[in-house]
């Protein structure tokens, strides 16, 4: 089964075109699922073959996440996995039938996206320290993440050439590849130039002297010299000069949360999710924001009318005079 599920991950890559965290994520719902089938027949997990699993084995495999205390989400995203790969495999007829797509994905909580009020995104952006080369990196990161509402992985992977500040637009590299141009305002734009100019060579600087140090001790070293490194292209740096991590990014996002003590969870892409509901809020047509968000689907999209629509709610709730006995 592992020969199969290798060529099912470079099928996605090569003509799906999916992103390394869509194949690395499919990689894990496979393995893991193929753990328990491989225990469910009492065979070593590289004997089991497609045949062995029916849509019973299924149906215990999702009892065991549901009673694991796996979300809905989670046992759906599995169960979709296990879908595409039979169906992968069925397209090569290595197997005859689709066992997961006779079961029904479960019932998906809807739940409203959460967002900060505008007042409160205002003091977060604001919230760096613009006396010190992170805190205007952190300026510019914070600016940049609100004014397009970038994903995360989006925002760490985005280059100098990305860049066109003087006609202020960005360029996203979003899910499956696809390409997108992103308005920046005059403040965001104005954060990144200032960064860029300054604490962003300083933050280079501190890459070049890393290096130079590796250098020294290489050369004291058999095999002399170290292979020579790649020009940093990378916008966001961290504080040695290299490419910052998502990792880094949300736990400078916590940092500022703190600062500012706002009180309930916020991650990076809850700013993502504010950027999308004040532009909503704001009279922005639904078509627009989804182009902005890069969402395939407008369903996706769709989401924040029932945030806005709730926040309508309670405005009139509190209003107006009649609203409440």
């Amino acid at each position: 089964m592992y020969n199969y599920i290798d060529n099912f991950l470079i099928f996605l890559k090569v003509e799906k075109n999916a992103s390394p965290r869509t194949i690395e994520s499919y990689q894990k719902d496979l393995f893991q699922g193929l753990d328990f089938f491989a225990a469910q027949l009492k065979k070593d997990d590289h004997t089991v073959l497609p045949g062995d699993l029916d849509h019973r084995i299924f149906r215990r495999y999702l009892a065991l996440l549901q009673q694991n205390g796996n979300s809905r989400a989670t046992i759906a995203r599995r169960l979709a996995a296990w879908r595409s790969f039979y169906r992968y495999m069925r397209r090569e007829e290595i197997a005859d039938d689709n066992p997961a797509a006779k079961l029904s994905n479960p019932k998906l909580e809807k739940r409203l996206p959460v967002f900060l009020f505008e007042g409160e995104a205002k003091l977060l952006v604001e919230a760096p320290d613009l006396g010190n080369p992170l805190g205007i990196r952190d300026r510019a990161l914070l600016e940049t993440l609100y004014a397009g509402g970038l994903r995360i992985s989006e925002l760490v992977s985005l280059d100098l050439g990305d860049l066109d500040l003087k006609a202020g637009y960005i360029r996203v590299m979003g899910k499956r590849s696809r390409e997108r141009l992103v308005p920046l305002g005059s403040q965001a734009v104005n954060s990144l130039l200032a960064y860029l100019r300054g604490a962003r060579l300083e933050l280079l600087m501190n890459l070049s002297l890393r290096k130079s140090n590796k250098t020294a001790v290489a050369d004291n070293m058999p095999g002399g010299m170290l292979p020579p490194q790649k020009v940093n292209n990378a916008i966001f740096l961290n504080r040695w000069g290299g490419r910052l991590s998502g990792r880094g990014i949300r736990k400078m996002v916590d940092k500022y949360v703190q600062k500012v003590s706002i009180e309930r969870k916020v991650s990076p892409h809850t700013i993502r999710h504010s950027f999308a509901t004040h532009l909503l809020n704001a009279g922005a047509d639904l078509r627009s924001v989804q182009e902005l968000l890069g969402h395939a689907s407008l369903s996706s999209t769709q989401i924040y009318t029932h945030v806005t629509s709730e926040r309508l709610r309670q405005v009139y709730r509190k209003a107006h005079p009649r609203a409440e006995d």
